[in-house]
């Protein structure tokens, strides 16, 4: 979500000034009774108004790494998390670099090729046919 403008700040603390309860100027603008009263008491505390800088959460742990991290998969694709951790020499955790991987757009294999060519394993047998359970 977006920071309000400065223009609807200033149009919201000229009404509040003027007299108008939070509610009535909240409605007239749409914003919540809330921030009206936040604004107001932000004023007075610190005399700022304007919109603080946004923090969009923390920075990702491999973002100087990616270049790096997609040379060593395109060097060696068959290299496991395990590996592109070891060569990356970075402390972050396997799912960390296994979303890394895929925010690059690169697959990892969950199993070789043997384990997926193979036989199917246990496929469960057919329950018998009435007519072939023997009589007792």
């Amino acid at each position: 979500m977006r920071a309000y403008s400065q223009d609807l700040r200033d149009r919201v603390l000229r009404d509040s000034d003027a007299g108008l309860l939070a509610e009535v100027v909240a409605e007239k603008y749409h914003v919540s009774p809330a921030w009206v009263r936040r604004l107001k008491q932000r004023r007075r505390e610190t005399g700022e108004v304007g919109p603080r800088a946004q923090r969009y959460g923390p920075h990702p742990m491999l973002a100087p790494h990616l270049t790096t991290l997609a040379r060593l998969i395109q060097a060696r694709p068959d290299r496991t998390l395990i590996e592109l951790k070891d060569a990356l020499g970075t402390a972050a955790s396997l799912p960390t670099i296994w979303r890394a991987v895929t925010a690059l757009g690169f697959t990892v294999k969950k199993n070789g090729t043997r384990v997926r060519t193979g036989p199917p394993r246990h496929r469960g047998r057919a329950a018998p046919v009435a007519d072939d359970r023997p009589d007792d």
